[in-house]
């Protein structure tokens, strides 16, 4: 099992950027990060 990934504050903060000002889904702001939409919905 893998051990679970940190993510800095500033990834945290340009991940919830590309959903409010960018107007990018949930989906779409995470395939682009490269992470899980579940991840970004938390």
């Amino acid at each position: 099992m893998e051990p679970r990934k940190h993510y800095t504050k500033e990834f945290k903060l340009d991940a919830i950027s590309l959903v409010l000002d960018e107007g990018l889904t949930i989906a779409e702001a995470a395939r682009s990060l490269g992470i899980r939409a579940n991840m970004l919905g938390r």
